[in-house]
């Protein structure tokens, strides 16, 4: 039977059992189904936010739509082959804060993480605000109730993924295939239409385009670049998940990646050829993506299909933050920028403490932002183009220090993808600083200093427990087991057999108040001693005030105080209801006690469970 570690400072051991095989862990298909349904779904939004930028120039701005496009595949192209290196060179997991960490030193590394946790966090955020407003879209009777059904949404990812990565996989397999294979048939039809079948969906909405068309300069190109990078959000989870794939992990999770981005890539640029080719225009309240369905398969069922699987995949895409961030809290907590409990793992290799706290977070976002998707968006995205930048940093450095065959090109390729993840970063914060992005700004640096503070913590409670020196030799001290009685019953007399076995002299206490009726019950429990004669004694402890925990642990200090050389331990006796819901009926004695003395002395304390069933 293996120990439970519970010293901070060191490693916390599992829950359950080891490993038990890779039963509960993912293969290249299923990794693709559980962790890219984020990058799947931007492409609900990726293109629009291109349209929508360019838009602001006119029908001349709208023909750099395919060029831009081009752009950002060809950026997804350097950072799918990028993190395929990061996988292989860092099978551990854990993306950009690995490769910082390991190449550009602890405070990058830490910024890494930051990014990474704010960008998983704000993904299930806005995911659940997404599909839903899709939903509010088509019945807009149930617009007032979007926050709880964001929070619903949030409840049913979290409960298949507290059921294992690999059951969220089965589960989130279907909706992938389904608006996967929605999105490449309305691509392969519209290819064959040279003008749109159907404009029902925009008709009667006002377009978004600007009526005088404007030069499209560099900025707004810059700008357009920037926001259309949002569908590359959800490309490095695959990469920060590593050990949730089935052994060769490294391998499965690089044909993950791959298949990713030949996916998201052929998705995005089919779309923007189709968006030049039917000469779409941005309308207010109806998506891109449901004119480009409306236009090449008409208005009919094929239409809604692709509205509804849209929108289940949005909600859904959540998931991607539900396989990725709990392993990176498992690094960070490994590495004592995080408490210990988020390395605990459950037999389904669930991480449940980083699921539920992320779940929390998410929750409070949404009531934060009342469940509104333009609320949460402008936060959206920085932190993944920090952790983009950053990876691509480390590993030009891996290439250089490594020096391989090729090391150059490999060396300029991730330098030419730091140059442009980095701009775009840059761009986003300022485009959006005033519409919330300042949030994330401040968030960011907030996050790193609280990684440090964990860490320092971790590091002064190592030196004082001597972690990593040889401690001395254990011996045994005299010691005396205090026991706090109220009356005589069975668990007295199981409270008083358990101190006899633990120390060499048991004392057994009494409060005593100044009140007649506590002095009568008192002059009664003293006969009932005497007359019982346990052989060991009571001793009466006074008290002016209706205090229950510090005058035990005064007489604790005493007792300590007088020998020094005596261990002392506070035995406290408690019953163990049978139902769940007769906890409600227990005085909590017991926990008032060891609240008291765990909080003035450095005695032991035991609660002894007493089950009544």
């Amino acid at each position: 039977m293996s120990v439970l570690t519970t010293e901070p400072g060191a490693p916390a051991a599992d829950e359950e059992p080891p490993d038990t095989g890779d039963r509960h862990r993912l293969t290249a298909v299923t990794g693709l189904a559980a962790l890219s349904l984020d990058a799947m779904a931007s492409v609900a939004y990726g293109p629009e936010a291109i349209v929508l930028v360019l838009a602001t120039a006119g029908a001349h701005g709208l023909g750099f739509t395919l060029p831009v496009t081009l752009a950002i595949a060809a950026l997804l192209a350097v950072l799918v082959a990028s993190y395929r290196q990061v996988i292989a060179a860092f099978p551990d997991g854990g993306g950009s804060y690995a490769v910082a960490k390991t190449h550009l030193g602890k405070r990058t590394s830490l910024v890494a993480a930051a990014s990474l946790v704010l960008d998983y966090v704000l993904n299930v955020a806005v995911a659940a605000t997404a599909g839903v407003a899709a939903l509010t879209s088509a019945l807009p009777a149930l617009h007032d109730d979007r926050l709880w059904l964001c929070l619903a949404v949030l409840a049913l990812v979290t409960a298949v993924n507290l059921r294992g990565i690999v059951e969220s996989a089965k589960a989130f397999i279907v909706p992938t295939v389904v608006f996967v294979g929605s999105i490449f048939v309305l691509i392969g039809v519209g290819m064959f239409r040279s003008e749109p079948v159907s404009t029902a969906a925009a008709a009667g909405h006002t377009s978004v385009l600007a009526d005088n068309a404007t030069t499209v300069g560099a900025l707004l190109l810059l700008k357009a670049f920037a926001s259309g990078c949002s569908a590359l959000t959800g490309v490095e989870a695959i990469a920060n998940a590593v050990p949730s794939f089935r052994v060769p992990r490294a391998r499965r999770a690089q044909h993950a990646e791959v298949a990713l981005g030949a996916v998201l890539g052929v998705m995005l640029i089919g779309l923007s050829v189709l968006i030049s080719r039917f000469h779409l225009q941005p309308v207010e309240g109806v998506t891109v993506l449901a004119q480009l369905a409306d236009a090449s398969l008409g208005h009919n069922w094929a239409f809604y299909v692709i509205q509804f699987a849209t929108m289940i995949l949005l909600a859904l895409s959540a998931n991607t933050s539900f396989g990725g961030l709990p392993v990176l809290l498992k690094l960070l907590a490994r590495d004592n920028y995080l408490p210990h409990v988020f390395l605990l793992k459950a037999d389904r290799q669930v991480h449940r403490h980083g699921v539920l706290t992320l779940t929390v977070v998410s929750a409070a976002l949404l009531v934060f932002s009342g469940g509104d998707t333009n609320t949460l968006v402008p936060l959206f995205a920085i932190g993944v183009f920090v952790g983009f930048t950053i990876a691509q940093v480390g590993m030009v450095r891996h290439w250089r220090l490594g020096k391989g065959p090729g090391w150059q090109a490999k060396a300029a390729l991730n330098g030419s993808g730091a140059l442009l993840t980095g701009v775009a970063a840059v761009v986003v914060t300022a485009t959006k600083f005033k519409e919330g992005a300042w949030l994330t700004v401040i968030a960011l640096p907030l996050l790193v200093v609280a990684f440090e503070t964990v860490h320092r913590a971790y590091v002064r409670i190592g030196e004082r427990l001597g972690l990593g020196r040889v401690p001395e030799h254990p011996h045994r001290d005299r010691s005396v087991v205090v026991v706090p009685v109220s009356s005589l019953s069975r668990l007295t007399s199981e409270a008083l057999t358990a101190a006899a076995s633990l120390g060499d002299e048991v004392r057994a206490v009494t409060v005593c108040y100044p009140d007649p009726e506590d002095r009568a019950a008192l002059h009664a429990l003293e006969r009932s001693w005497a007359e019982w004669d346990p052989g060991m004694p009571l001793v009466r402890l006074t008290c002016d005030r209706r205090s229950l925990g510090r005058p035990i642990a005064a007489y604790v200090r005493d007792v300590m105080a007088a020998e020094p050389a005596t261990r002392v331990t506070v035995l406290i006796p408690e019953t163990e209801p049978e139902r769940l819901w007769q906890r409600l009926l227990q005085n909590q004695r017991g926990a008032v006690v060891a609240h008291a003395v765990r909080r003035e002395t450095d005695a032991v304390i035991c609660r002894l469970r007493f089950r009544l069933f």
